[in-house]
């Protein structure tokens, strides 16, 4: 009882004065605090944290918001892709002497034949993957790629020149090109790696190195044998390969303004080479646009001199100037034809009406992949044909109304437009026309080159990774033939001629119209 009683009397003691014992443990606390802050240094920028020694391998353990993140050291680059295509066997062995130099490195390799590559799937994956994507490629007969890299060569060349891939296509992948050729032959030596250099750069991928060629010719090689020219080459790749993995920019003297260096040596060089690839695209690019522009858009831009800013103002006199040199041209083709007509009198009657497709615009529609027929018509293979090849999904058709997209034709009867679009994605590379005013070709002639130039085209994918046997013999005999490739298909007088044919070879039809000719839809 009287242990209790002690107790007891202590617990009374301490609620009745539960204030104080509060007071002075907050006190405590206060001075700890206080203490802990006085004595601790802070710690400087860039200074490394003290204990674990595995934290300056560059792998550190941080609490973020009660979850531990792993940071790692940034890689540069995550490997090489070298890829071969080769007809005698130098380029493979090339292949396998870079891969292992590379390897010898430390950094992981693949090494990739052209013909086992499937470039719709797999290319796209190169842009975000930090690979360094190296190709070897041999000029075969008469400038053309070796078996093994001619899908490859072609889906590349089609890309670089389809509006619907868009410029930006390959952006953030990194390549270099070696190319393999014979100086011998001058009109087509190393044709096949510039090209593919070219069409690259057009897909805006990013050159690590200027391109390089090998000389079978040993009296015009560079280091005496394709082999030395090869070995020159691969120790600038590996060196320039190390300085990317250490995440060092373009060498350079240091003397740069805006981003283009300025130094004498071999860095001008190379710039030197890019600038040269850029001006030759640029200019060709520049030769399509002029050629395939209208004669009005020349006049204007003559008649509003070099500012390229026009005033609302000064439309009127623009529509003038635009007139006067109109006028002036119809009075110059009607000298011109009288004179011929007093030459020739039979002349006139058959040259009165023009071809639709110009030499620059025949040039220019061939190489964006185009089959010319005649003189205004026109067949392609279309993007979703080639899905469907490979078992792959078809295009909207295939899902609303049951047409297999490997045995469809994509054609035109009729390259010209009716509309100058001002958003056109084509750049106006098509002539334009409210009404027919070109020479005519039968129906029969245009469809029976565009089932032979339909089938040209489904040949090539024979022996092509991914291509299904089935398929390849069905896409052979088309069932579908859409009217929609460019152009106004309706404009074509023999429209309805060119439809009952198509009928008639038991090929179902789809045209598209932007509906302004009611009397052809009717």
């Amino acid at each position: 009882m009287d242990t209790w009683s002690f107790f007891s009397t202590c617990l009374v003691s301490l609620w009745l004065h539960r204030l104080y014992v509060y007071s002075a443990v907050a006190f405590g606390i206060s001075i700890w605090i206080v203490i802990q802050f006085s004595t601790s240094k802070p710690r400087e920028k860039g200074e490394k944290p003290t204990g674990n020694p595995a934290s300056s391998e560059g792998i550190e353990d941080k609490l973020v918001n009660g979850c531990a993140t792993l940071q790692r050291k940034e890689v540069y680059v995550a490997g090489v892709k070298i890829f071969y295509g080769s007809q005698t066997g130098t380029a493979k062995r090339f292949a396998r002497v870079l891969a292992e130099a590379v390897i010898s490195l430390n950094v992981p390799v693949g090494v990739i034949s052209m013909g086992d590559y499937d470039p719709d799937d797999c290319l796209l994956e190169e842009t975000s993957s930090r690979n360094i994507c190296v190709f070897l490629v041999a000029t075969y007969t008469d400038g053309q790629p070796t078996e093994s890299a001619a899908w490859f060569c072609r889906w590349l060349e089609e890309a670089a020149n389809d509006f619907r891939f868009g410029k930006a296509y390959l952006k953030g992948l990194r390549y270099a090109v070696f190319g393999l050729g014979n100086s011998v032959y001058v009109d087509h030596y190393n044709t096949v790696g510039r090209n593919i250099d070219r069409w690259l750069w057009m897909l805006s991928a990013s050159r690590i190195m200027t391109r390089a060629e090998g000389d079978c010719n040993v009296a015009q090689s560079e280091h005496g044998t394709i082999e030395a020219d090869f070995e020159a080459w691969k120790a600038k790749f590996l060196s320039r390969l190390q300085a990317l993995c250490r995440g060092e920019k373009k060498p350079c003297s240091g003397k740069c303004e805006k981003g283009k260096c300025k130094s004498p040596g071999k860095q001008s060089r190379e710039s030197s080479d890019h600038e040269h690839g850029v001006s030759d695209y640029a200019n060709t690019e520049a030769e399509e646009l002029f050629e395939s522009s209208s004669e009005e858009e020349a006049d204007a831009e003559e008649a509003g001199g070099a500012s390229s800013v026009l005033d609302v103002e000064d439309l009127g006199n623009l529509m003038r100037h635009m007139k006067e040199a109109k006028r002036g041209r119809e009075l110059e083709e009607g000298d011109v034809g009288m004179s011929l007509t007093q030459e020739n009198p039979g002349r006139k009657e058959e040259g009165g009406k023009r071809e639709m497709i110009t030499p620059a615009l025949r040039e220019a529609l061939t190489k964006q992949g185009y089959k010319l027929i005649g003189s205004h018509s026109g067949v392609k293979l279309c993007r979703w044909t080639k899905s469907m090849l490979r078992g792959r999904g078809g295009c909207s058709k295939h899902t609303f109304d049951g047409i297999e997209s490997h045995r469809c034709m994509e054609a035109t009867p009729s390259l010209a437009c009716a509309n100058k679009c001002v958003f056109c994605w084509r750049h106006h590379t098509n002539p334009v026309g409210t009404e027919w005013q070109w020479k005519m070709d039968q129906p029969e002639l245009i469809l029976q080159e565009a089932i032979e130039n339909h089938q040209n085209m489904i040949k090539q994918f024979k022996g092509v990774s991914g291509v299904q046997a089935a398929r390849f013999e069905e896409a052979m005999s088309a069932k579908h033939c859409a009217l929609s490739l460019v152009g106004e298909p309706i404009m074509y007088p023999e429209i309805n001629r060119f439809v009952r044919l198509l009928h008639q070879h038991s090929i179902s039809t789809f045209l598209v119209t932007n509906a302004q000719f009611p009397d052809e839809i009717r």
